[in-house]
Order: structure tokens, then sequence, then C-alpha cells
């Protein structure tokens, strides 16, 4: 398999030699890397030619490098159905330079690109209705950001007194616990609810704790 993706990786470079900035073979799959100026030739590429037949678009998705100048990677993954081949194509992009739209290239890419943008901020020129998918119309931020706090910036709610949907800002009350951290099966002080009669088994330890 190595061999034939090598000889993909070489193929689809020296056809496109601007537009593979480098490729890699890890774990059996092939990555491209390419450029946003490009990205729109090489899936065209790569869905026509002959030798590649990448006709499925299975997935684009980001992930976030907050240290990185182009913090954001853009990743696609495609299938060719004809090659029984998998492929992954690669980008780096920021928060203010946009990525050209693959929707024309790939139909489906659309509710993928739209994630993309609602989950991390990134955005594609040329799509079609590029607005949030998964969270609401008013949320604030990006959630898989790595610099998103856990807790959100304000929680939603229904408010009965005033008949409607409410923003409010997150408030976190929990009572007091005391975490132990321990495994239930080494260093606990405790008999958990249901083990009482072990202690009074035959062959049970002398010493085994007594519940509280």
């Amino acid at each position: 398999m190595d061999e034939t993706l090598k000889d993909l990786a070489a193929h689809v470079a020296g056809a496109m030699p601007a537009a593979v900035t480098g490729w890699t073979i890890a774990f059996g799959d092939l990555t491209l890397e390419t450029t946003p100026a490009h990205i729109v030739k090489l899936t065209t590429f790569l869905r026509d030619d002959p030798a590649c037949l990448f006709a499925c678009m299975v997935d684009v998705c980001g992930v976030d490098y907050p240290a990185r100048p182009l913090r954001f990677d853009v990743v696609y993954h495609l299938l060719s159905l004809k090659q029984n081949i998998r492929v992954r194509v690669k980008l780096a992009t920021d928060e203010t330079t946009p990525v050209p739209s693959i929707t024309g290239v790939y139909p489906g890419a659309n509710w993928f690109e739209r994630e993309a943008y609602d989950m991390y901020g990134i955005l594609f020129t040329g799509h079609p209705e590029l607005r949030r998918l998964l969270t609401d119309y008013g949320f604030d931020g990006h959630p898989l950001r790595k610099d998103f706090p856990l807790t959100g910036f304000v929680e939603v709610r229904y408010d009965d007194e005033v008949k409607r949907v409410i923003y409010e800002p997150v408030r976190l009350a929990q009572e007091f616990r005391n975490f132990d951290f321990l495994s239930p099966w080494e260093g606990v002080e405790y008999v958990l609810p249901g083990d009482e009669k072990a202690s009074s088994q035959p062959g049970a330890p002398k010493d085994a704790p007594k519940a509280s």
C-alpha cells in the first residue's frame, strides 16, 4: 500500500507542483499539504484525474494550534471508490485569512465548512451560506478553539416569568464535594454500597474496612 501511495503522491505533485507544498505517508494514509490559494484546483484535480478519481468527499474539519501564527489546519478527507484509496489534504490558515470554499467541487462540503466556521471561526469565501450550524445564532465565540473557556461565556434558559429564552452569565453553583480521585479497586478507605457483607464472608480479610 505504501508504494501505491508513494506513486500517487509523486503523480499529484508532478502534475501540480505549485499546489502540493509537501506530502507524507503515515499509518497507511497519504497526506498532501497545500495552500488556500490552490485548494480548489487541487481538489478538482483529485476528483477528475483518471489516476485519482477521488469522487467522494468524506469530511472537512478544523484543527487548532494556538501557538502557531497560522493557528488553524483545515483538513479534507477524500475517498476514491475506483482506486479504493483515501487521501488527506491539509492547509494552514489564521483567524482572518479566508479559505476558498470547495462546495463548487464537492457540494457535500457545504455543512462541513459551516461546522468548521461555527466551531473554529475559520472563514470560507464563495460559500453559498456561511452561517452557524451547531450553535445558536447569537452564540459568542467558537467552542472548539483551544482558548475557548470550558464553561462558555453565557448560558441559555427559558424564563417562565418573562415567558421567553434569556441569556445570562454562566454560574456554576454546586455544593462542596470531597473528591478523592482514587480507583474503587485500590486505595479507598471506605466500603462501596452493596459490599457491606464482604467482610463477613469466609476468607475475607480481617482488616476489611467497615462502612461508616
